[in-house]
């Protein structure tokens, strides 16, 4: 799954729903300049969990020594590889062991390390849906006082995507920020604050701003958001925004009510409008002539979404219901 997930934290939590000891390596502790360390290192970490079994042995990013092997690779890379093979299911007894390893890159896995006997049961650890984020935000604001105006539940619906990881440090960044102001307690706007600050990066406060420019930014976010609002199929507009965070001079954020798993034609479609509305715009307030760089990125993203429709989804009429995802490698949702 993807990192912030809570993989070690599963693992270390069936070592203590055991009772049973627990050895925690990561894949990048076995490597070092030295032909054989690795291998070593490896040996050692079962020989110990063999004298305390029964344990649990877990094998954090797995994929730094697992990958699929290749002639050009380093002897010692391959050295570690074929270690870990050999104590997974080798001549020596690995009764009472139980070893759980983690990556974000499973398909990268050399496949014997993947055959029935070795690592043969796959769990996928995902992002938490909107349930999911709602307790996890409860459990970390168990540590910080909560105004009576936050709500937990509204909260977890404007944060798709989010990991574990991420919840945590919003949780952490509000209370931050409340201790900042001076205040009692965390509150909505105090969450509100948090979050911005994780999917849109901080305030440039510092930036100087003309006031023409200010005005173009203004007019730029307010057509997207203006399509957003009244375009069939368009996520709801969350925020807009002309204040300069990260790299951008303003923002307009969407968010879905509630996790999408999926995109239809018109969803996509309206994506693409909302992207250009802020050109579109440009042209109308301030004529052809003089529009600006600004659409770039907007540009780009409805690009990739048109292509993504054609060249892997079949939502061309003149295409045809045919893929060319391998030869495209063209991204979106």
């Amino acid at each position: 799954g993807p990192p912030g997930t809570g993989k070690t934290l599963l693992a270390r939590a069936v070592a203590g729903e055991a009772g049973v000891p627990f050895k925690y390596a990561s894949g990048s502790e076995f490597e070092e300049m030295y032909v054989g360390v690795g291998a070593k290192r490896v040996r050692d970490l079962f020989a110990q969990a063999r004298k305390q079994a029964p344990c649990i042995v877990f094998l954090d990013e797995v994929d730094a020594i697992g990958s699929t092997r290749s002639l050009t690779d380093h002897q010692s890379l391959r050295q570690t590889l074929n270690q870990i093979l050999t104590e997974l299911d080798g001549f020596a007894a690995s009764e009472g062991l139980i070893v759980i390893a983690a990556t974000n890159f499973p398909e990268v896995l050399d496949k014997a390390l993947l055959r029935p006997g070795r690592f043969d049961r796959r769990i996928e650890v995902p992002n938490p849906d909107v349930k999911g984020r709602e307790q996890i935000l409860r459990l970390h604001a168990r540590n910080v006082t909560l105004g009576p105006d936050a709500d937990l539940s509204v909260l977890s619906r404007g944060t798709p995507g989010f990991s574990g990881a991420d919840l945590a440090n919003l949780v952490n960044k509000a209370a931050c920020h409340a201790s900042k102001e001076g205040a009692q307690a965390v509150s909505m706007s105090d969450l509100e604050f948090a979050k911005d600050l994780i999917l849109m990066g901080a305030e440039r406060k510092s930036a100087v701003v003309t006031q023409e420019n200010r005005r173009l930014t203004a007019y730029h976010e307010g057509g997207h958001a203006l399509v957003a609002t009244y375009t069939d199929g368009a996520l709801p507009v969350h925020k807009a925004t002309i204040v300069p965070r990260g790299g951008s001079m303003g923002m307009v954020m969407q968010l879905p009510d509630e996790d999408m798993s999926s995109w239809s034609r018109r969803q996509m479609a309206a994506e693409m409008d909302v992207c250009m509305g802020g050109r579109v715009a440009e042209e109308v307030v301030f004529g052809p002539h003089n529009v600006t760089s600004g659409a770039s990125s907007d540009l780009e993203r409805a690009t990739s979404v048109a292509r993504t429709m054609v060249e892997r989804l079949g939502m061309s009429n003149r295409v045809g219901l045919v893929s060319h995802a391998s030869s495209s490698g063209a991204g979106g949702r």
